[in-house]
């Protein structure tokens, strides 16, 4: 009988040995690493950015609201300034206005948000202009903008704070992009091809820094409701104004905001936040092309039979 006790006894230790380690890792997968972080927020007045900005601050990060609007920005401050939490401190926010379309102007931007704190800990690139049009009937000027805004605007932010991230050995780089990063729909090809730019340059950017220390997420939601379809433009630069149906039935921006909090917080590459249907496609494009150009392309006469109906 005690030789049975005794032989149990290295296996209770390791089941409590596993225990423990579980409950570690437990403890640093939810770990709150924005808590007294600075965290820069792009296209912070509305939609998705907007609700990122209340998520982060009621985790305690040391926020800097990006965006076009001073007014809405300072609105938000203001909203941010009057919820309170007993648990965690938070910090009033700053904020820095410019046109993320001109990148003129981003560089003096980034300098500009580097003095507020001194440094960035995380850097969530949000901002972003949606498009509804035929190819045919969409001027190369409409396709610049969309470019211009949804790629070549973070990538200019992300390489004006990028270098004194690489400094510290420390910093945090997320681009919000889409599941149209992954795989294009027709009608969208300005959106798709920013986003499909916006995922390889920070995938390329996350090899390159790594060796730094640094953290590079990419996260691709599927629709989310918010006015993106309403500021949409068309191929002749016009606004779309119209809310789509698959946008008001689209994923709650707060839902999305926790995922992009929880992302940072464990450090996660890549986030696919979309449902069935499109994660299925995004896989399809990969490994049955053939099956998924023909879909594409069903769609695609399907749509302008509504519109011409």
């Amino acid at each position: 009988m005690e030789r049975v006790v005794g032989g149990m006894g290295p296996l209770v230790l390791g089941g409590v040995g596993l225990l423990v380690m579980y409950y570690v890792m437990q403890k640093l997968r939810f770990k709150n690493r924005v808590q007294d972080s600075v965290v820069v927020i792009t296209g912070a007045s509305s939609g998705l950015g907007k609700e990122c900005a209340r998520v982060f601050h009621a985790a305690g990060a040391r926020l800097i609201l990006c965006g076009r609007n001073q007014t809405r920005l300072q609105e938000l401050v203001q909203e941010l300034g009057k919820t309170t939490n007993s648990k965690i401190k938070t910090y009033t926010p700053h904020t820095v206005t410019f046109d993320l379309s001109n990148t003129d102007t981003v560089a003096a931007a980034g300098e500009q948000i580097l003095k507020c704190y001194g440094h960035v800990d995380v850097l969530i690139n949000n901002a972003g202009i949606s498009y509804r049009g035929n190819i045919m009937d969409t001027h190369v000027s409409v396709q610049r903008d969309v470019m211009e805004t949804n790629y070549f605007g973070p990538v200019a932010l992300t390489q004006a704070i990028l270098p004194s991230m690489v400094q510290r050995h420390s910093g945090h780089i997320v681009a919000i992009s889409s599941v149209q990063g992954r795989m294009a729909i027709p009608y969208r090809s300005a959106y798709a091809a920013s986003k499909h730019a916006t995922q390889a340059y920070f995938d390329c950017l996350r090899a390159e820094v790594e060796r730094f220390g640094l953290q590079v997420t990419v996260i691709s939601p599927g629709y989310i409701r918010t006015n993106l379809s309403l500021n949409a433009v068309t191929g002749d630069g016009s606004r779309y104004g119209v809310m789509d149906k698959t946008t008001a039935a689209g994923r709650d921006p707060v839902e999305v905001a926790y995922s992009v909090l929880r992302a940072v917080n464990q450090r996660q590459k890549e986030v696919l936040l979309a449902g069935p249907l499109p994660t299925v496609a995004v896989y399809l494009r990969t490994l049955w092309p053939a099956l998924f150009f023909k879909l594409m392309a069903s769609r695609a006469r399907k749509e302008q039979r509504l519109k011409e109906e």
